[in-house]
């Protein structure tokens, strides 16, 4: 076998590509991360310079890819390792470039090696960390580092010396409910009343939804809605890492995989929340409204996606990072994972140490917050997947 590094997802056929056991996440698939080179929002003078690794067979067919970027600052991550680079400044050295496999923009867990079907995982998986390793090496980067890794990828990066770091998300879980309030059944009474109120009084502003999946969405309407959401953004003192191009462009190639949840009073736009659809799990990306209205944004955003999983069978729900206020309308905490490649073995005693540190303190966050779930009575769902 040999590697191959490309600086673009047009140098490898998106069939080939494809094939590769993405896990049924969305955001790994070809048409999502040609989109993102495309749209302009990663690429060159982005800070996201694409240098995808590639395993090829004698014959040139595609066995196993890493999607992979050079990083000249570590904005759009979600694993934040700010007080790394400052720590680097502060003793005279470069932090930047770093490489960095992850999906742009996107703290979602999933595939980081993908690996054809039919090839042998472990001897694959070997070749594929020793290239990257070589690789830091040729570009002579301070670090290296594979973010909201799967399990299986994380125990092999482990294995490989990389260090692990912990976190925490909020997901939802479907236990096999037939409806909303067979959902809500769970909850304790008090709870219960609360979701029920702020639904209500959604319903009685007169606020209606719409979901719209990417066959619905032109242009135009994408416009509209990322207007929304930049909002959102702008309010925050940011600008939208992901552009109206990008998202029109995705609803043509990729239909299947995008939904939105427009709110609309009186026949008018007045908010929308932007999902992604896996093959087993849903997740929220971005929302905006153009005013206030009481409980939308848990509405729209959590409430009106539960209902779509139920709907759908799907087993799970991730709405994005932070947000304890997720919480109270059952979303758990759950154990998310990076591992990381320390060049400078100084810096990497320090760092490791620190991260032995930073997961005793996610452990007790965890624990802390899950005697504040509505329910009932806890129910185990394995949302501390235990890779260390």
């Amino acid at each position: 076998m040999r590697t191959r590094i490309i600086d673009s997802l047009k140098c490898v056929e998106r069939s080939a590509w494809n094939a590769l056991a993405l896990g049924g996440n969305p955001f790994l698939r070809h048409e999502f991360l040609a989109a993102l080179e495309t749209a302009g929002c990663a690429g060159p003078g982005t800070g996201w310079q694409a240098c995808h690794l590639l395993l090829e067979d004698e014959r040139g067919a595609l066995v196993a890819a890493v999607p992979l970027y050079l990083k000249s600052h570590s904005w759009g991550e979600f694993v934040f390792d700010w007080s790394w680079a400052n720590a680097y400044a502060r003793a005279g050295l470069d932090y930047y470039p770093k490489l960095v496999s992850a999906i742009p923009f996107t703290p979602a867990p999933g595939p980081r090696l993908l690996i054809a079907p039919q090839a042998d995982r472990a001897q694959v998986r070997t070749l594929l960390l020793s290239a990257l390793r070589g690789l830091a090496r040729a570009h002579g980067v301070s670090s290296l580092h594979v973010l909201f890794t799967a399990a299986e990828d994380q125990t092999a990066l482990l294995e490989a010396g990389f260090l692990p770091r912990k976190d925490c998300q909020f997901h939802w879980y479907n236990r096999g409910y037939a409806s909303f309030a067979d959902y809500l059944a769970t909850f304790r009474a008090d709870k219960r009343k609360k979701v029920r109120r702020e639904r209500r009084r959604v319903a009685e502003q007169g606020i209606h939804f719409d979901t719209l999946t990417g066959e619905a969405l032109d242009a135009q309407l994408w416009r509209d809605i990322h207007a929304l959401t930049a909002g959102t953004f702008h309010r925050r003192g940011h600008e939208h890492y992901l552009s109206a191009d990008f998202f029109t462009a995705l609803a043509r190639k990729q239909p299947e995989s995008i939904m939105v949840k427009l709110a609309t009073l009186h026949g008018r736009s007045v908010a929308a929340a932007v999902f992604f659809v896996g093959a087993d799990t849903l997740y929220g990306r971005y929302w905006g409204a153009h005013e206030e209205f009481h409980s939308l944004h848990f509405e729209t955003c959590y409430y009106q996606g539960i209902e779509f999983c139920i709907e759908r069978g799907l087993t799970r729900f991730e709405p994005g990072t932070q947000g304890e206020h997720k919480v109270a309308r059952g979303f758990e905490p759950t154990a998310t994972w990076s591992a990381h490649f320390i060049a400078d073995p100084r810096f990497a005693r320090a760092i490791r140490q620190y991260l032995v540190e930073e997961a005793k303190a996610v452990d007790a966050y965890m624990r802390d917050v899950r005697s504040h779930l509505p329910f009932h009575r806890e129910e185990a769902s394995g949302t501390d997947t235990a890779v260390r």
